[in-house]
């Protein structure tokens, strides 16, 4: 048979048999060239070329389906019919259809089970590529990622219950995605092949899959990472939709003067993703070691900095999953979940959630954690009934903690009371650090305070005034000196770490956290105080020429610390950990730009170096230790969303809060919130967010956003004052809150609200003036056709 080529325009696609006359193959080509595949079905059924560019990503085993030990590549009296493919093997019967969609081909796997069974493993399908190195990694529909060089040895695999993946080679720029539809539950492994293949296997069941061996997601050296699992008699259908995609288009962080745009993109989509061992477990330790620790209040402000709406839906489901399972009655949030007992405080590890307290003694600050991340979830997923269901459960973490001041002095207690008992009581797992613990207070300052206002929205004023009341009276002890109760040292010029209950004072050895957290949280607001800690931390880095900040620059006394601290400088007692770099980019942020900056380079310098693979960093030779790696090492990088270029969304509205420097004049990125996508553009002192419906240029922070055919302008970020436009697409520049220029014509009706009730004032619009006045709830309505350039100014009559 000569060979013959079909082009069926309706369907887009190319759909040819090719070659010798006893050639079974059929190629399907994109519309736009740039991803085909090769079906060949001359001796069993597969997929051996699915190229990219015209580059073959497969390794010789193709694309197949199977069921233990029988596949697509076995199957006999296969019937080819246009564009579908029948197939058979081991009693299981399949329809295989192919169509194009523009840039998609689509391929629908019809699975017939004639009686219901128990398997092993199943291929639906497995994607066979030719080496680990074809792709750099894939991220997930999860918000996870897989990073192929973590698959060190043959048949390490990593099994996850999702189906959708986008592969990408950061070197060629060019991007897989395989998108997976189905009705049934759906999983996927990754794998290190005895070939040195890098395989991917989808799995879909009748209902989700277990793990086989404990709750280990990743497991070393074997292939079977789920337990066995029953399918039903019947049919099984799933749609995979592969696409081309331009990563570098895609996943494009803009301009960045200044900063390492590739190196920040490729960090958050490596390292800044691997904390997410699966859905409903989103944290920091990372699949590898099947660990995540509930004592770091950072997930959500990863999820800030990623943008990416798969992460931030699983960490909203991470903390269902927590405020469900990991919450003791009485209010206390269990610390740690782990595939397998072993590091936990005896009789605590549960093995059916995997949730149990850390065996180094109560850690305090998963309180504050939960209250912290939930609040700033609400930022960004927007929806206050998400947030009513957390309501109950955040003050009983709270409230949980409030309940231990036994002295009545505003700073609240651990479960330990001094160093003898060997215990910790934060992040600090190995620190003995007791009783009234500055780390986890000032934790507890940024929980009240955020929390406060979720009560506030949530309509519980009298909630919120009790929340920013502790706070403030927090704030107050723990600003006095350590004679008198509080934890700053005049002698040492810094915040100490901890008192035990006999009143010894304890970290008096410039523990950066500690320090940083007082500052970054507001708890320390005093400008002189700011200097003498910073100054201070900054002349030891420099002086040890240090790429980031350790965790402590002197020595804790050995009986304040576990045998592994020891001697100085050692892991907790001295070594850099970049996890909490993000609160020393947000104090510095108020005291010294530049050095802001130069911590942001740096660990953007280490990643390209390293990729950030490592727990944390010698203080000796500043190389990678430590297999557990922290997803928490990027925070340095959520701090310069957050912190300099302002990223500020809140529950209703896009939020600019940014602390610009000269260097970084001209950044232009896109940031999407809740499927809006705003083009946000800075400068020193000049900032403008534009979407499809409006731009708003102002001199000063703002938030924003557009319902309907409304622009509500929010000054500062803040609601006390706010301009609503009402009107078609508007173009804005906002000189201060009561001065703007409309750049766009058309019919507009203006409302402020937030004034002064019953107040006079001047409105001038360009050149003509009139006087107005506030209504009893301080608002007051222009309406104006305008023209280009429609000037108005408000001023206040003083009486």
């Amino acid at each position: 048979m000569a060979k013959l080529t079909l082009i069926l325009s309706s369907l887009l696609f190319l759909f040819h048999t090719a070659g010798k006359a006893n050639d079974k193959t059929i190629t399907i080509t994109t519309s736009d060239k740039k991803l085909s595949i090769t079906i060949d079905y001359s001796n069993g059924c597969i997929i051996k070329g699915l190229s990219i560019k015209g580059k073959n990503t497969l390794s010789p085993s193709g694309v197949y389906t199977g069921i233990g030990a029988f596949s697509s590549k076995d199957a006999k009296d296969i019937k080819v019919t246009g564009t579908s493919i029948v197939l058979s093997y081991n009693n299981v019967k399949e329809e295989w259809n192919f169509k194009t969609q523009k840039d998609k081909i689509l391929w629908t796997i019809t699975r017939q089970y004639a009686q219901t069974t128990t398997l092993e493993d199943m291929a639906f399908p497995q994607w066979n590529f030719a080496d680990l190195s074809v792709w750099k990694g894939g991220i997930m529909d999860n918000g996870g990622m897989i990073w192929c060089k973590y698959l060190k040895e043959v048949n390490d695999t990593y099994g996850v219950h999702t189906g959708g993946v986008t592969f990408w080679n950061a070197d060629s720029g060019d991007a897989l995605r395989i998108t997976a539809k189905t009705n049934n539950a759906i999983a996927t492994k990754y794998s290190h092949s005895p070939k040195g293949e890098f395989t991917c296997t989808q799995l879909i069941t009748n209902t989700p899959l277990q793990q086989r061996y404990d709750l280990s997601r990743f497991v070393s050296k074997k292939a079977d990472v789920f337990a066995p699992f029953e399918v039903k008699k019947g049919t099984i259908t799933a749609t995979f939709e592969l696409q081309y995609v331009d990563y570098n288009k895609e996943y494009s962080r803009g301009t960045l003067p200044g900063i390492d745009a590739i190196a920040v993109r490729e960090l958050l989509n490596t390292t800044g993703r691997y904390g997410v061992v699966d859905n409903n477990i989103v944290g920091a330790n990372g699949w590898l070691t099947n660990w995540k620790c509930l004592h770091e209040p950072f997930f959500a402000q990863i999820g800030m900095a990623l943008n990416d709406k798969n992460y931030t839906r699983n960490m909203s489901a991470t903390l269902d999953q927590e405020r469900d399972l990991a919450m003791l009655n009485d209010g206390r949030v269990l610390s740690r979940w782990h595939n397998v007992p072993g590091d936990e405080i005896r009789g605590t590890y549960n093995a059916k959630t995997g949730y149990y307290e850390a065996m180094w003694g109560y850690t305090i600050d998963s309180q504050t954690g939960y209250v912290i991340n939930t609040s700033e979830q609400f930022s960004l997923n927007g929806n206050i009934d998400w947030l009513r269901s957390h309501q109950q459960s955040c003050e009983k973490a709270l409230d949980w903690l409030i309940k231990r001041d036994s002295n009545n002095n505003g700073l609240f207690e651990m479960m330990n009371d001094g160093i003898a008992e060997k215990k910790a009581s934060d992040w600090l797992d190995i620190v003995w650090a007791s009783f009234e613990n500055s780390f986890v207070n000032a934790q507890l300052y940024e929980a009240l305070t955020l929390w406060s206002k979720c009560e506030k929205i949530l309509g519980n004023q009298q909630k919120a005034d009790h929340y920013a009341a502790i706070a403030a009276k927090l704030k107050t002890t723990f600003n006095k000196p350590v004679e008198e109760g509080g934890f700053w040292s005049e002698t040492k010029q810094q915040y100490v770490y901890w008192r035990d209950k006999d009143g010894s004072i304890h970290g008096d050895n410039l523990v950066t956290p500690v320090n940083f957290a007082a500052i970054a949280f507001g708890l320390c607001d005093d400008p002189k105080r700011i200097a003498l800690v910073l100054d201070q931390i900054e002349k030891r880095t420099k002086a040890e020429n240090l790429f980031h900040w350790p965790l402590c620059f002197d020595s804790f006394k050995k009986e304040e610390v576990h045998n592994n601290n020891w001697p100085f400088p050692k892991y907790e007692n001295g070594d850099i950990f970049p996890t909490w770099g993000y609160l020393g980019v947000r104090a510095y942020i108020k005291h010294d730009k530049a050095l802001a900056l130069k911590y942001i380079n740096n660990i953007l310098e280490q990643y390209n170096k390293d990729g950030l693979s490592s727990q944390r960093y010698s203080r000796v030779t500043q190389l990678g230790l430590g297999d557990d790696i922290l997803a928490g090492i990027c925070t340095s990088i959520t701090a310069l969303y957050r912190d300099i270029y302002g990223i500020r969304p809140q529950w209703n509205r896009m939020g600019l809060e940014p602390n610009m420097s000269n260097t970084l004049n001209g950044t232009k990125f896109s940031y999407t919130l809740r499927d809006t996508v705003y083009n946000v553009e800075l400068s020193v002192n000049d900032y403008s967010m534009r979407t499809n419906s409006f731009s708003i240029k102002s001199k000063e922070s703002f938030g924003a956003n557009r319902s309907g055919n409304t622009l509500t302008f929010y000054p500062h970020n803040r609601e006390d004052v706010t301009l609503s436009i009402t009107g078609p697409a508007v173009d804005i520049e906002i000189a201060s809150t009561l001065d703007w220029t409309i750049k766009s014509p058309g019919n507009f009706q203006f409302t402020i609200n937030g004034l002064q009730p019953g107040a006079k004032y001047q409105l001038r619009i360009n050149n003509a003036l009139q006087n107005i006045e506030t209504t009893k709830d301080g608002r007051f309505l222009i309406k104006r056709n305008c023209s280009t350039n429609t000037r108005f100014v408000i001023k206040k009559v003083r009486q």
